[in-house]
């Protein structure tokens, strides 16, 4: 066996084996023997057959048996000879491969990029207090109550905080349009929509509710609505200024339940001291989560600042494909159309493959931390893991289970998952922690 390695860049190499005659005839004899021992040939017992015969009879099945065998071999000799540590397989040569003669497969290989871990202990990140203010507290509360509103006809103009019951239609330079976006109806005529006054969340209808102050019932009113320029969900209205004439149906006001003994066992308390104590809680919580969240994000971007190495372009290739893919299902979620993806195709594609080049240089640090601190993913972590992919799945965990276990490399994928955030924690638990000052 004959090893060539050349360098393509420092982390893409090519592996040139050759195999002499002698092994690819070895290979050649184990394959036709494997073969002979269970081919059933007319007039001879299973494992008799002589083994030209084999060969002649079962030429396809010998010559991609040699095929694989052969490419194997020269693998994993190259390997155990160049002492590579290959991330990726990103293409094979395998040349002609025939009894009686040499062979000469070449591998293209990504391999790991060669670099010094930097310090890793005592990276810096911020977190906010967690104790929640009193201020924090009412809000919560009120947001509460917001939810079991009722709402009530009331015979007078509208205020911020009502829902107006409305029709309307719309013009855009003098003509329908019901005409110029007949796939989207909702942007030209409504009979009948609700839309609240002065609201903080949009309607469909950009900056509509702000221009409902002061309508009754039986109100009618022409309103100008101009688009944003990166208005997606109806592009052809993008940075357009359009005229509406609206009706007003009905008006009604937001009467909110008092904070009395019912309101109080609709959330498991008995007292509003008991809720404000809840709610303090949870807020804890959440700000704890939050904290956590970022720290991780802090410390990943510490290390990552800390050195510099080149990075294996078939892994950002697949972390590319992967950030892409996550943003358009996201985006198709919230209805975006993908006619909006297509014209940014080349803003999108380069945004991804950033992002991913910084997740892929994050990996590579943690597998080597993890590595030195001796973080591995145990059965419990998996269990775990699984456990909560089949609840976000709607999946039977032991289906998931078998599932993993026919497939190697959504297993060994998953437990790699495992060690990075395992790692991630490492340092979290590991970083140095100030406390950012009570926002006012």
């Amino acid at each position: 066996m004959n090893i060539e390695l050349k360098d393509i860049s420092e982390t893409r190499k090519t592996l040139v084996v050759s195999l002499d005659k002698g092994e690819v005839e070895s290979e050649y004899r184990a394959v036709v023997g494997e073969i002979a021992k269970v081919a059933r040939l007319p007039g001879f017992r299973p494992g008799r057959a002589p083994t030209d015969l084999i060969a002649k009879r079962f030429g396809k099945e010998v010559q991609e048996e040699l095929k694989s065998k052969a490419v194997g071999k020269a693998y994993r000799g190259g390997l155990e000879k160049t002492k590579l540590e290959v991330v990726s397989v990103v293409q094979i040569e395998e040349g002609k491969i025939e009894s009686g003669l040499s062979a000469a497969i070449t591998f293209t290989l990504d391999v790991q990029p060669q670099f010094e871990l930097p310090a890793y202990l005592g990276l810096p990140s911020q977190v906010q207090p967690v104790e929640a203010a009193d201020a924090e507290i009412d809000a919560v509360i009120e947001s509460l109550r917001q939810e079991r509103a009722d709402f009530r006809v009331a015979g007078r103009p509208a205020q911020k905080g009502d829902y107006v019951k409305l029709a309307y239609t719309g013009t855009l330079e003098g003509k329908p349009i019901t005409e110029l976006v007949p796939e989207q109806q909702v942007y030209g005529k409504v009979p009948q929509t609700w839309e609240e006054v002065e609201g903080e969340q949009e309607g469909l209808l950009p900056g509509l509710g702000r221009q409902l102050t002061g309508l009754k019932a039986g109100d009618k009113k022409e309103v100008s609505i101009t688009f944003p320029a990166d208005f997606a969900a109806a592009p052809r209205l993008a940075g357009k200024t359009a005229v509406y004439a609206i009706e007003v149906q009905e008006v009604r006001e937001r009467v909110l339940p008092a904070l009395d003994a019912e309101f109080f066992k609709t959330h498991q308390v008995e007292t509003l001291a008991a809720l404000k104590e809840q709610v303090r809680q949870n807020l804890k919580l959440r700000k704890e989560y939050e904290n956590r969240r970022a720290q991780r994000q802090q410390v990943s971007e510490a290390l990552a600042a800390k050195v510099e190495f080149p990075l294996p372009e078939s892994l950002i290739a697949a972390e590319t494909q992967d950030v892409l893919r996550r943003f358009m299902e996201d985006n198709l979620r919230r209805g975006v159309p993908e006619a909006e993806f297509e014209k940014n195709k080349k803003e999108l594609f380069e945004n991804a493959r950033r992002a991913a080049a910084g997740r892929v240089k994050v990996q590579l640090l943690l597998a080597k931390i993890a590595e030195k601190e001796k973080i591995q993913a145990s059965e419990r972590d998996l269990d775990n893991v699984i456990m909560r992919e089949a609840m976000r799945t709607n999946q039977r965990p032991e289906k998931l289970a078998r599932e993993l276990a026919q497939s190697r490399e959504r297993l060994r994928l998953l437990q790699q998952g495992i060690v990075y955030d395992k790692a991630l924690d490492f340092l979290v638990s590991k970083a140095s922690v100030t406390t950012a000052a009570p926002k006012a």
